[in-house]
């Protein structure tokens, strides 16, 4: 029928919905597209012959990339770049070392994960059939595609935008260090330190809940490889996690935090 509009299909729909949440408008689209594409689902590589020829088929030195890994790449960098003159200009009086524990906390692998979850990043994500089935998308998955948005949209509108998108969000987390705030953040500090001595990732086992729904209690443990560590209590999950991860890096690490 004339004038009638064509519908759009899923996937412009998808682009278009997570363009709404970032608020931000690509003049390519594909380049969105692209960062929220996972290698998990991109065509595989050919590494044999095509039928009926007899020459090996040699890698090209740079093959066309139909993931979102070089974004990360790039996305660590202006990320990194942005806030280092944030806090190069806040933070005058402030020597080199300070600078770089501040900056080594907001552009950390949970911060930038949690920064992606309150945008809803990870639910455009285009998976593969394999990782599309995962239940909660890994921490580094979540925090690495938040680094190539920020690539995408300095690629597609340049430095300020890119800027304006990273500092709305980074901004309170360097406000949250400044207070001294992110140092409270138990779950995230026992994180990085069991990555750091044993490579592994603590998880959180609700051992208990007791009262009513109003006054209800729980009781948390935590895990980290086959080992059980302290328990948390508390009048929520997350409440009893984080006194959890407080007891136990205590008991990891001696000191009193």
């Amino acid at each position: 029928m004339e004038g009638a509009v064509e519908p759009k299909d899923e996937d412009a729909v998808r682009i278009e919905e997570c363009e709404k949440r970032l608020e931000y408008r690509f003049r390519n689209p594909d380049l969105l597209r692209l960062a929220l594409t996972h290698a998990s689902d991109k065509p595989p590589r050919p590494e044999t012959p095509p039928e009926g020829t007899t020459e090996a088929v040699s890698p090209a030195p740079f093959r066309e990339y139909l993931d979102n890994e070089r974004l990360e790449f790039l996305g660590d960098s202006v990320l990194g770049m942005i806030v280092c003159e944030e806090l190069f200009h806040t933070y005058p009086q402030s020597n080199e070392g300070d600078l770089t524990n501040v900056k080594s906390v907001v552009v950390s692998r949970p911060v930038l994960a949690r920064l992606s979850d309150e945008l809803g990043i990870p639910e455009f994500l285009s998976l593969g059939k394999g990782m599309a089935s995962y239940g909660r998308l890994p921490e580094s998955m979540r925090a690495n595609v938040f680094e190539a948005v920020v690539a995408a949209i300095y690629l597609d509108g340049g430095i300020e935008e890119a800027r304006r998108f990273v500092l709305a969000h980074i901004r309170g987390e360097i406000d949250l260090v400044e207070n001294g705030q992110h140092s409270k953040n138990y779950k995230s500090n026992l994180q990085q330190y069991s990555q750091r001595e044993f490579g592994i990732t603590p998880r959180y086992r609700v051992a208990s809940e007791a009262g009513p729904d109003h006054v209800k209690e729980f009781k948390v443990v935590t895990i980290i490889g086959d080992r059980t560590y302290a328990t948390g209590r508390g009048k929520s999950k997350k409440d009893a996690e984080q006194e959890s991860a407080r007891r136990t890096l205590e008991m990891l690490t001696g000191e009193d935090v």
